[in-house]
């Protein structure tokens, strides 16, 4: 699936569950690499929200944190055709479901030049 969306700020809380050891291991362990502490927000049209809840309820890739957090879903996906990394679903978010949160390697708005409002490729 390829879709695009619109980048927008998060609400910042990324950061402090994506440096959280357990969650750093997993990822590192499942996906090749140590994500960068903070998701890239894209908003999707509504058109896609079926086909997102499909494969968020169907994913098989989880991670179930020690208690007092959230589990995690993810899928590997690539942004605009050349960063891996993949796409989180919290289960404890306050996202509108068509916010998409994309992790990888790095601080991708420094690493593309990106901003509020600019629009991106995803691919998963």
């Amino acid at each position: 699936m390829k879709i695009d969306g619109e980048v927008t700020t998060g609400l910042g809380k990324a950061a402090y569950f994506l440096s959280q050891e357990f969650y750093t291991k997993e990822f590192e362990k499942n996906l090749g690499f140590i994500p960068y502490p903070g998701t890239l927000n894209v908003v999707v049209s509504d058109e896609y929200l079926d086909e997102i809840s499909e494969i968020k309820n169907n994913c098989k890739n989880i991670i179930k944190p020690d208690e007092g957090f959230g589990a995690v879903k993810y899928i590997k996906a690539i942004l605009e055709n050349e960063i891996e990394g993949a796409i989180v679903f919290p289960a404890k978010t306050t996202h509108e479901e068509n916010y998409l949160e994309f992790i990888a390697v790095m601080k991708l708005r420094d690493e593309l030049n990106i901003k509020d409002g600019d629009f991106v490729t995803l691919e998963f």
